[in-house]
């Protein structure tokens, strides 16, 4: 097509002389034309042409023009192409019919040409126009329908994202279980329900997997997380429609049960599902897994105030369920919140303490039973505590050991015991081989810093390796042999006594005697004290017997603590034991008084 086509033009006009004139003139000014003579052949034309004007007479044979226009426009392929009329006829009324059949304008004859191709010049620059318009708005009306379309996905998408951060905001993203915050607020939901409604009942279960730590350590986090799932995944199989399971954290779950009985009926069969549940072991790989929760059950009551005060009680049940053994389950009662306020105070308390090394030592002395002279002394702790007067160390370091402050005591007493050697040493109180005993919990022993904080305290103090006795039980060597044994060899470089402490009452597995550099054992209290007695003598005494004579067949030591008696005393001597105390000899003292008893 030329660059300088115009338009596409159709000539209706029964008079040749008319169409050739018209024909030629337009062509020449580059439109394209076509002619034809009737309003039928006009008709056909117009439905298969793509037409920008029609030239239309009026005055035809068999359809005039007005009725070829009206047909055009009803019609929805032409109703959209501008008609101009051409007319002989100068009527006013000839133009408004023109214009009301549809015509866009009225070119009388005989015309001007250059009349004809202003207005047509003029319709087509029009329909051009209107076309870009329609165009533009198709345009624009496309870009509109995918702006919203694009803006629609961006707001589904961004509510499907704010809807996934909700739901990792408020569930574990291991097991994929409601997490604490979600819990909370539901439990919130019910209290308040229950506030309304008398007759409303509901419990609240806390669950601690047994054992989980072993897992973790012996065969790695990712089999716990395994197993984690594996428990959360039993555990739902346990429960009803109505009851909500969500992981507080670690290997903590709890459980909400609505429409429990006032005597949590519910709760207890559940709980014992659960353990029962639980028994079977769990096949993570090629590994067999097993563990048990303990748990603990609070009936609900409309008169806790707050969601958190019934996960603490829970919480409370649960400690005691532990206390009486694993795979046990408890219901939460006043007392056990007392119990819980005390610990946690005594907690408090003991952190203080720590911080302002309120601890005392006291010394008891170790008697050497051939000669039944002071050879050494236990540093043992006591806790002058601001209310409660002087505590033995059986009241606070259990809670010590949960709390997991247990090392920082152990290293007080070693640093003030080590203290108080070097003191006596430089008095000329002992002799060089006097030692002081003191014990190393299973927390401290496997601390990775235990053997450099012992050479500062040898260091700072000025006290030689071999005046230290470190006395460690059975239990905590044989939980981890190999770096037991590791820091064993390291504590000896420094010519550190080793005591196996409680002998006869842990694994009493006798291959580690032969492999751990250990100097000495100590034989436990319980052996002791009834040696004497007649209806266990033979027992204790065959025992103690046995721990003498394996000990003197591997060259190490004896020391027999809790002698009370005359009587225990010469038969310990009889059977060869080298040290002993106890009260016969001596309660643990002060400083100052077992100074006066060195003396």
């Amino acid at each position: 097509m030329s660059d300088t086509y115009k338009g596409d033009i159709l000539i209706v006009d029964d008079t040749p002389e008319n169409l050739r004139f018209l024909s030629k003139t337009l062509s020449e000014q580059h439109y394209k034309v076509r002619s034809v003579t009737d309003g039928t052949m006009a008709l056909t034309v117009a439905q298969s042409a793509p037409l920008d004007l029609i030239l239309l007479d009026i005055k035809m044979p068999e359809m005039n023009g007005y009725e070829v226009c009206e047909r055009l426009k009803a019609m929805e392929v032409t109703q959209d192409i501008p008609v101009i009329f051409l007319s002989a006829l100068d009527d006013q009324l000839d133009k408004v019919k023109a214009f009301q059949v549809g015509g866009i304008d009225y070119i009388t004859k005989p015309f001007q040409l250059e009349e004809v191709l202003a207005r047509i010049q003029t319709h087509i620059a029009l329909k051009m126009a209107t076309q870009q318009i329609l165009a533009l708005n198709t345009d624009l009306e496309q870009r509109v329908k995918q702006r919203t379309l694009q803006l629609e996905k961006e707001i589904a998408e961004r509510q499907i994202a704010q809807e996934k951060l909700l739901h990792m905001a408020l569930h574990d993203a291991l097991t994929e279980l409601p997490n604490r915050t979600l819990f909370m607020k539901r439990l919130a939901q019910v209290l308040d329900h229950a506030k309304k409604n008398q007759d409303y009942t509901f419990s609240v279960m806390l669950l601690d997997c047994d054992h989980f730590k072993v897992v973790n350590d012996s065969l790695g986090h990712l089999v716990g997380d395994q197993l984690l799932i594996a428990v959360a995944r039993r555990i739902e199989g346990c429960l009803g429609p109505s009851s909500m399971l969500a992981r507080l954290g670690g290997d903590e779950f709890t459980i909400l049960l609505e429409e429990d009985t006032k005597t949590g009926q519910k709760a207890i069969q559940v709980a014992k599902r659960i353990q029962s549940e639980l028994t079977y072991p769990f096949q993570l790989g090629c590994q067999e897994n097993f563990t048990n929760v303990s748990v603990g059950v609070v009936l609900g009551d409309r008169n806790y105030e707050k969601p958190e005060h019934l996960l603490r009680d829970a919480d409370a049940a649960m400690y005691q369920a532990k206390a009486q053994g694993k795979a046990c389950f408890k219901i939460f009662d006043s007392a056990m919140h007392h119990h819980a306020v005390t610990r946690l105070q005594m907690e408090t308390d003991l952190r203080r303490a720590i911080e302002r090394k309120e601890f005392q030592v006291y010394y008891q002395p170790i008697i050497d039973l051939q000669t039944e002279k002071v050879v050494g002394c236990e540093a043992l702790v006591r806790w002058p505590h601001p209310t409660l007067n002087l505590l033995n160390p059986n009241v606070f370091l259990p809670t010590a050991e949960e709390a997991g402050l247990i090392d920082k005591i152990d290293i007080l007493v070693l640093q003030k015991a080590c203290s108080q050697i070097k003191q006596w040493q430089t008095q000329n109180v002992i002799s060089e081989v006097f030692f002081v005993s003191t014990n190393l919990s299973a927390q401290n022993f496997l601390h990775p810093d235990l053997v450099q904080t012992i050479e500062n305290i040898l260091c700072v103090t000025g006290v030689k390796g071999h005046c230290l006795k470190l006395e460690i039980t059975e239990n905590t060597i044989m939980k981890n042999a190999q770096v037991a044994n590791a820091i064993l060899a390291q504590l000896k470089t420094q010519d550190i006594i080793i005591s196996i402490d409680d002998f006869g009452t842990g694994y009493s597995s006798l291959s580690y005697l032969n492999n751990f550099p250990v100097d000495s054992l100590k034989i436990d209290r319980s052996f002791v004290t009834e040696i004497n007695d007649l209806s266990t003598e033979y027992s204790n005494l065959k025992i103690t017997q046995t721990i003498i004579a394996l000990a003197e067949h591997l060259h190490l030591s004896t020391v027999a603590e809790g002698i009370e008696t005359r009587e225990q005393l010469k038969k310990l001597q009889q059977l060869g034991c080298n040290y002993g105390q106890g009260f016969y000899f001596s309660h643990p003292l002060t400083a100052e008084k077992m100074l006066q008893f060195l003396g």
